[in-house]
């Protein structure tokens, strides 16, 4: 399996250590058009991005831009850790193919439990069942930032930091669950890193 990195979470390291970036109202999943929103509507949403660049994923090169806010003086979901939020945009010939949150504030934590996702059965469950078992996404992708073109995949993202920017602990862990066009999951790709 390769792995996948997310954009959002070295934008959320990074604001963690020095407690910057632009407060953002993040944009959710009914608010967002794949195949069609731009950089330009994003922009028009969210404002400047903290961040732009490249990535490559699947074969293909993809826009990417990320907004990202962290604050020493929040409310984090857990005590000891610093309160981030970042979220990112994937651009495939300049339209909108994904995106995904992440954050560690008290108000909208995309914190998951991960001992459920046994209960994923690929070919079997539905991504409703999955909803139902996890909560809502925190970011989607299609094709090809998806790897079929009839497929969808919803992710599921949380990361945090504690400690100083001397003694810095990382955590994140990723979710991505793939589902094809009668909503049946046909792939489940778990990863985490750090220490929590």
């Amino acid at each position: 399996m390769m792995k996948r990195i997310s954009i959002t979470v070295f934008i959320a390291v990074f604001l963690t250590a020095c407690a910057a970036g632009t407060d953002f109202k993040r944009i959710e999943i009914n608010q967002l058009t794949y195949g069609s929103d731009t950089p330009e509507t994003i922009k028009q949403k969210l404002g400047k991005p903290y961040n732009e660049g490249t990535i490559t994923k699947n074969e293909k090169q993809f826009k990417t831009m990320s907004y990202a806010y962290a604050s020493g003086r929040g409310s984090a979901a857990y005590q000891g850790v610093t309160p981030a939020r970042a979220q990112g945009f994937y651009f495939f010939q300049n339209k909108l193919v994904g995106h995904e949150f992440t954050s560690s504030w008290e108000v909208d934590s995309t914190d998951f439990d991960e001992s459920k996702i046994s209960e994923i059965k690929e070919g079997n469950t539905t991504i409703q069942e999955v909803i139902e078992l996890l909560g809502s996404p925190n970011g989607e992708y299609i094709f090809p930032l998806a790897t079929n073109e009839t497929e969808k995949a919803k992710v599921y993202l949380y990361s945090q930091t504690k400690g100083s920017a001397f003694s810095m602990k990382f955590y994140r862990k990723l979710l991505i669950v793939t589902h094809d066009e009668n909503g049946i999951v046909t792939e489940v790709k778990y990863e985490s890193s750090g220490e929590r």
